[in-house]
């Protein structure tokens, strides 16, 4: 059928409003739930530093003889340990005329540009933490890098054949072993180790997806399905419930495919040096530019109350 003639239609006329949602969507996750959970503490220096010790192992023949000279048993000293802070950044600038014109949603202007800078320093933040490097002195030509946690994790690991463990101290990396699947033995072995050191279990372990989904069909010691809410987190967690207690499977999608890291966060926080801040930049033209910035570091107050399944597929 055609169209009768001098139709003025849409398609040719000049003065129809554009039909924009006044609205952004973005999906991207932004969820940094290590972060969360981690307790926070103060650093004074680039150099972290604490202090762990152990105690002898336990003797079933402490047994002295009535009236024998008390005899000095040897002390080992504590061990001093340390992470360097890392400055992590974003900086946005943005045109005079961005903040004149009439954008949708605004994300012409600082305050929107501002929200999603922050939100993917958090991103950088939380991948770092999980990551597997170690510590890096800062120099007048190096940046400082907190060692992530493969680093220093190594008491209490379940790994393929052939991974090698790092030192433990934040100064070198893992070494990646041969992927296997992922077991409910596998769990529980590192449950076992860590209670064996420590006389508790960690009570967060943080999956990857894939991973908290095999977790989730686990059918051996069972697993209940619970709900967590909170101000600024509303998700649902499985509790896995082992013979030393429960720990809760929180899945992230920033830790590492075929990782789970299990943490007690009494033992692990992070130390920053200066929290997180605004700052706007010196006027150089016609823009403004605004620096957000947070300098922090990682403190394995001690590797024995955590713990990591690694080469899962």
């Amino acid at each position: 059928m055609s169209v009768p003639a001098n139709t003025y239609q849409t398609v040719s006329a000049v003065g129809v409003r554009e039909d924009l949602v006044n609205m952004v969507f973005n999906v991207d996750p932004d969820v940094t739930v290590l972060q969360t959970a981690l307790k926070k503490t103060k650093a004074t220096n680039t150099l972290h530093e604490w202090l762990t010790d152990t105690l002898a192992a336990p003797s079933a023949t402490n047994a002295a003889i009535q009236g024998d000279d008390a005899t000095a048993q040897a002390v080992t000293p504590a061990v001093r340990l340390g992470n360097y802070t890392q400055i992590s950044t974003k900086t946005a600038q943005v045109a005079g005329t961005n903040a004149a014109v009439n954008s949708a949603a605004n994300v012409a202007k600082m305050g929107y540009v501002l929200l999603k800078k922050v939100k993917e320093l958090k991103r950088d933040t939380e991948k770092s933490l999980f990551d597997n490097h170690a510590k890096v002195a800062p120099t007048t030509s190096v940046a400082g890098i907190s060692a992530g946690l493969p680093s220093w994790i190594k008491s209490n690991v379940s790994q393929g054949a052939s991974g090698v463990l790092p030192t433990g101290n934040g100064t070198d990396t893992r070494t990646a072993g041969t992927a296997r699947a992922l077991t409910e033995s596998i769990v529980q072995s590192v449950l076992l180790s860590a209670f064996n050191n420590t006389g508790d279990i960690p009570k967060l372990a943080f999956a990857a997806p894939a991973q908290k989904q095999e977790i989730s069909a686990f059918q051996g010691n069972g697993t209940r399905f619970v709900e967590i809410a909170g101000k600024k987190l509303n998700t649902a967690f499985d509790i896995y419930v082992s013979d030393f207690g429960e720990v809760t499977i929180v899945p992230s999608i920033f830790q590492a495919a075929g990782t789970i890291t299990f943490i007690d966060p009494k033992y692990a926080k992070i130390a920053y040096l200066r929290p997180f801040q605004k700052t706007p930049l010196a006027k150089t033209g016609d823009s403004e530019k605004v620096q957000i910035l947070q300098e922090w570091s990682l403190e394995m107050s001690n590797e024995k109350a955590c713990g990591a399944a690694y080469d899962l597929t």
